[in-house]
């Protein structure tokens, strides 16, 4: 095949795209549609509620029923669900701290007193303690719960899951607290 025949295929090929996109031109000049400015009808969709995490945790700050929360839990399935937290914390007694501080005998205790670790200014100045509630709503997501928190963890949306680590975490403990 010689360079003249080359050129007929690519001309045959240029001009038959030039034609298809003269066509289109063409025919949205002859068939042009005006769009109208109202909709002829519209559709009514109802609006979904969703709860984000912020309007969970609003809510967890102002009142929660421990107690039907902590009846949720089981001590098993908090082990199961703390291997997430497994990555950061120790929960043995005597353990070191890792990214973040032991968590043994973290129930009752004062939030960011765990001397050789460096908290986070936020949770330095924070003054509570450890409570169930305290607990409850820094799983529900620690970043909105103690603003200015180091500690990048999504959190536990399903109340089961953080009623179970919160009885893992009271399990673990010199002097377990009273269940609400």
């Amino acid at each position: 095949m010689d360079s003249f025949e080359i050129n007929k295929i690519v001309a045959a090929i240029l001009l038959v795209a030039l034609l298809v996109i003269g066509i289109g031109k063409l025919s949205n000049v002859i068939f042009y549609v005006e769009k109208p400015k109202t909709p002829s009808y519209s559709v009514e969709i109802e609006q979904a509620v969703v709860a984000s995490t912020e309007s969970i945790v609003e809510t967890t700050k102002e009142k929660i029923d421990l107690s039907a929360l902590m009846a949720m839990g089981d001590i098993t399935t908090g082990e199961k669900v703390f291997k997430k937290c497994a990555a950061c914390h120790s929960i043995v007694k005597g353990g070191k701290n890792n990214i973040g501080p032991a968590l043994y005998n973290v129930v009752g205790r004062k939030i960011g007193s765990v001397n050789d670790y460096k908290y986070s200014k936020a949770l330095s100045e924070y003054g509570k303690e450890w409570t169930f509630e305290e607990l409850n709503g820094y799983l529900i997501k620690p970043a909105k719960w103690i603003k200015g928190t180091k500690m990048a963890f999504a959190g536990l949306r399903k109340e089961k899951d953080r009623a179970s680590v919160i009885l893992y975490l009271n399990k673990n403990s010199d002097n377990p607290l009273p269940l609400p």
